[in-house]
């Protein structure tokens, strides 16, 4: 979708539509005698010009127009063009989660209606024009995204542009389109990542996958890439990542990618789970749980999202990122229940469950990164269904060793207002994943907890002098239908943002 700035500019008849942001207020309305004051709500026309006002009060149905969060009412200017006004609820309580979603709806209800579609900035203003303009790009270019890859018959949009429009100088806008660039590089590579995470597991296979991402690595400038095959990993000694591919008829690929530009001083470290379907190997997934497995490599669809944004914005860090990636098949060879392997930082790890596998293709990842000395890394995955029943689908689970690092990490995420929520981990968990027949073994011994008890076996492969923290993003991966710049059922993106906000302000 293309996005044009128009600035000093309010001549609203050339448009074909123009959206309008309109607040409310409560104010004290006129009692007789010593009656108490009832509150009433009244429309806030935040930087309407006096005629647009005029023209909507004409509106004999202007009076039933509430102007609460969501609603939207529209009606036509002398010149024929439309004018869509959008209710953003409160002026108080107005807030950037709330343009965001509501410039996606929007967006959604027109671009079928409208070949060109119009925001009057000045009217949806938040604290700063590059605020209210990164918040409406980032929502209608989320928006916008559709997977229709394998669809024979794909729909088509009738609007072909939107246009930013602001009564505020040209000047300003030269400022604002660098910052509309960044903000489009951002959307595509979260795109990109969803459609990585819906393609169907037979076509997107752990050699497929590392292929899809070195082609596109290779693209950008300042990006190193090396990919370590089965042999490789071999003489890594990842007795655990092995032990996941074990079953699969396609080769694991530890995707190494780095970029060191020459200002940096710090070096941060993001890491992937990349499962590009998750039988459970032996111990099976139910058939209610078996679907959308191919949404388990999600963690470094997540990673390297947020890698490219950082390498193509050319933010001053070192990044390096590290994907995990195989499936988790059975065959005679897959890994069965009980068995022991050697981690690649020495430990010994009895396998109980061959379902709890992100952990260990994650765990000898960690160890792998931990070598290059990172000031920080971060890992995420959806790894445990047991973090929807703590958070819910809508957050995203917080674990590590650095309190410092998690702190800004949740800073980020309300920064870009993503749910985010700190679980503990605590020495009974370390405890609990204690094995009787090897160092440790990949699930507790309880049923509760799981999601904890899962982080606390990572950090086992967290070299302690190196702040690490966890995302468990198994709730929020897919599905976020309550949110309108999301799909209503396949990958969200989420979290791409946060990780960025995280590195850029690092």
């Amino acid at each position: 979708m293309n996005i044009k700035l128009s600035f000093n500019d309010k001549n609203f008849s050339t448009r074909e539509a123009v959206v309008f942001g309109v607040y409310t207020k409560n104010v004290d309305s006129k009692t007789k005698g010593k009656a108490k004051a009832k509150k009433k709500t009244e429309l806030v026309f935040h930087h309407w010009p006096k005629e647009i006002i005029q023209a909507f009060n004409k509106v004999k149905t202007s009076k039933n127009f509430k102007g609460g969060q969501g609603e939207s009412t529209e009606f036509n200017l002398p010149s024929g063009s439309t004018l869509v006004v959008l209710g953003l609820g409160d002026k108080e309580k107005f807030t950037s989660e709330i343009l965001r979603r509501e410039t996606a709806g929007i967006f959604k209800q027109y671009k079928r209606r409208s070949e060109e579609l119009a925001f009057d900035l000045d009217t949806l203003m938040m604290h700063t024009m590059e605020q209210t303009v990164g918040i409406c790009a980032e929502a209608i270019w989320l928006a916008n995204y559709s997977f229709e890859t394998h669809m024979s018959k794909k729909n088509e949009n009738i609007l072909k542009s939107v246009v930013f429009m602001s009564s505020q100088t040209k000047a300003k806008e030269k400022k604002i389109e660098t910052l509309l660039k960044k903000s489009q590089v951002l959307c595509e590579s979260i795109n990109l990542a969803r459609d990585w995470v819906n393609e169907p597991p037979n076509i997107l296979n752990s050699e497929e996958y590392a292929k899809r991402i070195e082609q596109d690595a290779k693209k950008i400038s300042g990006v190193k890439i090396k990919i370590l095959g089965k042999e490789e990993l071999k003489k890594e000694n990842m007795g655990m990542f092995l032990s996941v591919n074990a079953g699969s008829a396609f080769k694991p690929q530890l995707v190494h990618l780095t970029y060191s530009p020459k200002k940096a001083t710090k070096h941060i470290a993001l890491v992937g789970k990349g499962l590009t379907f998750d039988t459970g190997g032996y111990c099976l997934k139910p058939s209610t749980s078996i679907a959308n497995m191919k949404f388990d490599m999600a963690g470094s669809a997540t990673v390297y999202a947020a890698f490219r944004t950082l390498v193509l914005n050319r933010v001053q860090v070192k990044i390096t990122c590290v994907l995990g990636i195989t499936d988790n098949a059975i065959n005679s060879l897959a890994t069965k229940p009980d068995s022991i392997v050697k981690a690649r930082n020495g430990k010994t790890v009895e396998i109980l469950n061959t379902d709890a596998e992100g952990r260990l293709l994650l765990g000898d990842c960690l160890d792998y990164v931990c070598d290059l000395k990172p000031d920080a890394v971060i890992d995420a995955a959806t790894l445990t269904g047991a973090c929807l029943v703590a958070l819910g689908s809508e957050i995203c689970g917080l674990m590590g060793n650095n309190q410092k690092l998690m702190d800004k990490l949740l800073s980020s995420s309300k920064a870009c207002d993503e749910y985010m929520w700190q679980l503990p981990i605590i020495p009974e968990f370390h405890k609990d994943i204690k094995s009787p027949n090897a160092d440790l073994k990949n699930i507790g011994s309880k049923g509760h907890g799981g999601t904890c008890k899962a982080a606390a076996f990572l950090e086992s492969f967290v070299k302690k002098d190196i702040p690490w923290a966890h995302l468990d993003i198994a709730g929020v991966a897919d599905s976020q239908s309550h949110l309108p710049y999301t799909p209503k059922h396949g990958a969200s993106g989420l979290m791409v943002r946060t990780l960025v906000n995280y590195i850029e302000n690092v």
